[in-house]
């Protein structure tokens, strides 16, 4: 099992950590600040620095899956292509610095958030959903027609409302009395714990409420600007947003 520094503070850029597995998928740590693809969020980059000097570039972070193909507790950095001699040269037990690359993880952390912002702009059932560093999307299950200027001034809104961000979770027991938590039509809150990881946006007034396992910024304030680049009707019943940089 890995320890996912990230779940509790997605502001760590680095972290020591020692290997404990490397194969044909990757290199298995036993603690990392990297976050693996899921829940529509691209996987982490970075690099991982040896006790020696040497330094070894990490192109993407997955989740590991056992023989049946499902996913595991463990989290896979996946070396880029040209790293294979150095790869070689390492084995389980070595230390290391893991370090993500902090604009692109910052890009991310900035528009998953904008995605909750939407979904409360938006209160419909998501049906898709994607987040890199350049553009986030949602598909939304609906047929209602969609303002593209008018949610981009909604966002500016709630950004610049500096609303205050919370991490929590809730029981299992909490989330099955409570279904219309989950937003996702496509993908499930993790189970197995007991407990649920959440995001709370806003205080007093509050604006989204969702089972989440991403990264966030600690106040919408912080994304700075994001508009709708684009609308799109993906079918009679789902209409996709497209966020990109303002």
């Amino acid at each position: 099992m890995t320890d996912d520094l990230f779940r509790t503070d997605a502001y760590l850029r680095d972290c020591e950590a020692r290997i404990l597995r490397i194969d044909e998928s990757g290199i298995v740590l036993d603690r990392t600040v990297f976050y693996p693809l899921g829940g529509g969020q691209a996987g982490d980059a970075g690099i991982l620095a040896l006790a020696d000097g040497r330094v070894l570039a990490i192109a993407d972070t997955r989740k590991a899956k056992d023989a049946d193909g499902k996913p595991t507790d463990e989290i896979v950095h996946v070396p880029a292509p040209d790293q294979a001699e150095l790869l070689a040269a390492l084995k389980p037990g070595d230390p290391v610095t893991a370090s993500i690359d902090w604009e692109r993880r910052h890009k991310l952390m900035r528009f998953h958030t904008s995605t909750h912002l939407l979904c409360h702009l938006i209160p419909w059932p998501v049906n898709g959903c994607s987040i890199t560093p350049e553009y986030a999307r949602l598909d939304f299950h609906m047929t209602d027609p969609l303002d593209k200027d008018a949610l981009s001034a909604g966002l500016a809104r709630l950004v610049g409302a500096a609303h205050p961000l919370v991490v929590g979770a809730i029981t299992d027991e909490e989330l099955d009395a409570n279904p219309a938590l989950v937003k996702s039509m496509s993908v499930q809150p993790p189970r197995g714990t007991g407990t649920v990881r959440t995001i709370r946006i806003g205080g007093e007034e509050q604006i989204d409420f969702q089972p989440c396992g991403g990264t966030h910024v600690a106040n919408t304030a912080e994304i700075g600007g994001v508009v709708v680049t684009k609308i799109e009707k993906k079918s009679a019943s789902s209409r996709r947003v497209v966020l990109g940089w303002a």
